[in-house]
């Protein structure tokens, strides 16, 4: 009977995560975040115990649940491209200085680190696929404060695998644009607010254009949710220790589309839906400078591709969910919720 402490319970990974737990295991959740909008109908369960904190204030809760449970998720960080922009200094803050106690206390008290890197971290790198054990990383220049995020979880992952060589039990994984309900909230208008499936999805609900950014052109390969989890289970559990001390993309290299793509299938599947169709009527899909979309310190990837050899033969795990059905599950989650985001528009 596993106790997995989540830091960052409320989150889009978080609660997902959560709920799984809870509906497939014996284990326990210990939980923190700061609101509880996306677990509201779990904390009433017998072993679900939620605290409402902020890791950078309730610093000894933190201390002492790390001490007491038995594998550590550290949830808590900013992942939103516009923020790494405008204010690169709290994504630096929160991302890699708030997250620090945290990776020492899970090494003082010798507890599984199941620790979020990001499929950023890759940068530019010219890889067709992203090898997690020798795909070079590699970042713009300075002035592109864009930068700062992938630099902060980089120098974390290099920091958690120097502790794992002195012993700390530890797994990286790198989610590659894991979309589903609950990502962002569709409930925010301004635009670079949220990730992309998001932002275009809260445009169509509304009737606003869809802003393609450089043409659209950039790839991504997308994963759902329900698969995204299904791998963080298997290492979670950590079967004969497989997991420990391995990096592993967590991705579905079959669903990669650009982001014109991406405007397209969700255009096309909006008007099967009555809830959603006056909305996608009066959407255009333009275009615009990653400049005037993000600011001046933007700097984008053209594709973004995991190699998930190791993923699936280690955790025996592999993506089964088509960008079709990905899609279509997030239209499904979202259908009571039009009138409340159409409102944003007045």
């Amino acid at each position: 009977m596993k106790k997995v402490l989540i830091l960052g319970v409320n989150g889009f990974i978080g609660h997902h995560l959560s709920k799984r737990i809870l509906e497939t295991t014996d284990w326990h959740v210990y939980g923190m975040d700061m609101n509880t909008d996306r677990i509201a109908d779990l904390l009433a369960h017998p072993r679900m115990h939620f605290f409402e904190g902020d890791i950078t204030i309730n610093k000894e809760w933190v201390d002492y649940h790390v001490k007491k449970c038995d594998v550590i998720l550290p949830l808590v960080a900013i992942a939103t491209p516009s923020t790494y922009v405008k204010a690169p200094l709290r994504v630096f803050e929160l991302d890699f200085e708030a997250n620090l106690p945290i990776v020492r206390a899970a090494a003082k008290y010798g507890k599984h680190l199941v620790f979020p890197s990001t499929s950023e971290v890759y940068g530019m790198c010219h890889d067709e696929e992203f090898d997690p054990e020798n795909s070079e990383l590699i970042c713009g220049p300075i002035n592109k404060p864009r930068w700062i995020y992938s630099n902060a979880k980089q120098l974390m992952d290099r920091v958690i695998w120097g502790y794992g060589m002195e012993g700390l039990n530890f797994t990286l994984f790198r989610p590659f644009n894991w979309i589903g309900a609950g990502l962002d909230s569709i409930h925010t208008p301004k635009e670079g607010s949220s990730r992309v499936v998001t932002q275009f999805f809260g445009h169509i609900v509304r009737g606003e254009n869809i802003s393609l950014v450089d043409g659209g052109h950039q790839k991504r390969a997308f994963t759902d949710i329900d698969d995204g989890i299904d791998a963080l289970m298997k290492i979670i559990e950590n079967k004969n220790g497989a997991a420990t001390g391995k990096i592993y993309n967590i991705g579905n290299p079959v669903n990669n589309y650009s982001i014109r793509q991406l405007a397209n299938m969700m255009m096309e599947l909006a008007p099967q839906y009555p809830e959603y169709a006056e909305g996608a009527a009066k959407v255009k899909i333009v275009e615009t400078t990653s400049g005037a979309y993000y600011g001046e310190g933007y700097q984008d990837v053209k594709n973004r591709v995991p190699k998930i050899t190791n993923t699936c033969e280690e955790l025996g795990w592999k993506p089964t969910t088509t960008m079709a059905d990905a899609l279509k599950k997030i239209f499904d989650a979202y259908r009571d919720q039009v009138a409340a985001a159409k409102e944003l528009v007045n």
